[in-house]
C-alpha cells in the first residue's frame, strides 16, 4: 500500500531552487518563494537559491555549479518551460542530463490537467539526474509549483514514502561512475 512508513526515520535532502525569469526579482519572485515554503516545511535543507534570465548558457552554467556540488543533492527550477522563444529551460536541462525521467513530466502534465485543464499541454516540465543530483524544471506559476511539490516531489523526496521514492536511490545515482583511489 502506498503512503509512508511511520518505521523509518525522515531523511532531509539538500535542495537548491534556481528561478529563470527575466523580469522576477527576490522580490518578486512568487514561484521561488512557494517552493521554498515548502521544501522547508517538509523538513529538507534549503541550500541555496538563484535567479537567471531566460538564458540558455546561464541555466546550464548554474546547473553545471550545482551539479559539481557534492552537497546539493536536488535543483528545482521554476520558469521557462513554455513554448515562446525566449522559454529554454528543457533545452538547458536536456544539455546536462545524463539520464531524463519522463515519466515526471507526463506525471504532472495529467496531475496539472485536472487543475487547468488543456492549458496543460503547453508545460514542458520536465526531470533528469546528472553527476548524482535530481534536476527538476516546473512552469513558472505558483500554482503549477504547488502541484509539482505538493502532489509528485513531496513524497518522491521522503525516504519514507512506500513503495519505492527518488530519495532513497540517492546514494545509487553515481554507481557508474569511476570511483577515486
Amino acid at each position: 500500500m502506498p503512503g509512508i512508513d511511520q518505521d523509518k526515520p525522515f531523511l532531509p535532502v539538500n535542495i537548491a531552487i534556481l528561478t529563470v525569469s527575466d523580469t522576477r526579482t527576490a522580490a518578486t519572485d512568487r514561484s521561488g518563494d512557494t517552493l521554498a515554503e515548502r521544501v522547508q516545511s517538509a523538513g529538507h535543507r534549503l541550500l541555496e537559491r538563484r535567479i537567471v534570465r531566460d538564458e540558455r548558457e546561464a541555466i546550464v552554467a548554474q546547473l553545471r555549479v550545482w551539479i559539481a556540488d557534492p552537497r546539493i543533492e536536488v535543483v528545482l527550477s521554476t520558469g521557462g518551460t513554455g513554448v515562446t522563444g525566449r522559454d529554454v529551460t528543457p533545452e538547458a536541462f536536456e544539455a546536462v542530463y545524463e539520464k531524463s525521467i519522463p515519466g515526471f513530466g507526463e506525471l504532472f502534465r495529467w496531475l496539472s490537467f485536472k487543475t487547468i485543464g488543456t492549458s496543460t499541454i503547453q508545460s514542458r516540465a520536465s526531470a533528469g539526474v546528472a553527476g548524482g543530483t535530481y534536476l527538476f524544471a516546473l512552469p513558472g506559476s505558483p500554482g503549477a509549483c504547488r502541484d509539482a511539490w505538493d502532489l509528485i516531489l513531496k513524497d518522491q523526496l521522503d525516504i519514507r514514502q512506500k513503495p519505492c521514492n527518488f530519495a532513497e536511490l540517492l546514494p545509487r545515482l553515481t554507481e557508474h561512475l569511476p570511483r577515486a583511489g
